[in-house]
């Protein structure tokens, strides 16, 4: 993956950092800490700049949350009603459950998508449930691109300093993805054994 990445960034310049970062936040599994960190050591080596890396992959990681944002816009809380009743067991909640987290989103959401932009995996996913619940759309654009931004210029940030070792990152990336993967997979079929629905069904 690290070979491609390089390619990529390498022939499409701000436009493939921009490309990249709209697809790591659609499918997850190219990493964003690559992305960025080789993006980072271009800036070292004097062959990018430093403001439009950071623009350039921040309004990239935007637009790819954005999509799974309209994604649960348009499928909208209420037609979950139908798959929640038929479907429930198997995601282990009802429609308390939902109704809940709604409330919270009303709440925090803005809170809850600016401090997942800094969580592997939950960066990407928290997007959907934010337009399930009808987040306000500027809301969710501005908080998604702060929590990106600090993100980007942390990322971006190690890889000017640690230079060509940043590459080395891809090795540990991986691995903790798996091991990441793994865990939710577990805890996954644990809840699953042991969950038991209340019977409460809210109207």
């Amino acid at each position: 993956m690290t070979d491609w990445v390089l390619h990529l960034i390498d022939a499409g310049g701000y436009w493939g950092i921009f490309a990249l970062m709209v697809l790591e936040n659609i499918f997850p599994p190219i990493p964003s800490e690559l992305i960025m960190g080789v993006g980072g050591i271009r800036v070292g080596q004097g062959r990018m700049e430093l403001i439009p890396l950071l623009i350039s992959g921040t309004i990239g990681t935007t637009i790819g949350n954005y999509a799974w944002f309209m994604v649960g816009w348009k499928l909208g809380v209420h037609r979950l009603r139908p798959l929640v009743d038929r479907y429930g067991r198997w995601a282990t909640i009802e429609w308390s459950d939902v109704e809940a987290i709604n409330r919270l989103f009303e709440r925090y959401g803005q809170m809850i998508v600016f401090v997942l932009r800094f969580m592997p995996t939950f960066r990407t996913m928290v997007s959907l449930p934010a337009g399930l619940f009808r987040m306000g759309h500027i809301r969710f654009l501005l908080w998604t691109a702060a929590g990106a931004l600090i993100w980007n210029i942390v990322l971006a940030g190690a890889g000017y300093y640690l230079g060509a070792n940043f590459k080395k990152i891809d090795d540990y990336v991986g691995p903790a993805a798996t091991v990441t993967v793994v865990v939710i997979a577990i805890a996954y079929v644990w809840r699953l054994m042991t969950w038991k629905p209340s019977g409460k069904s809210a109207d």
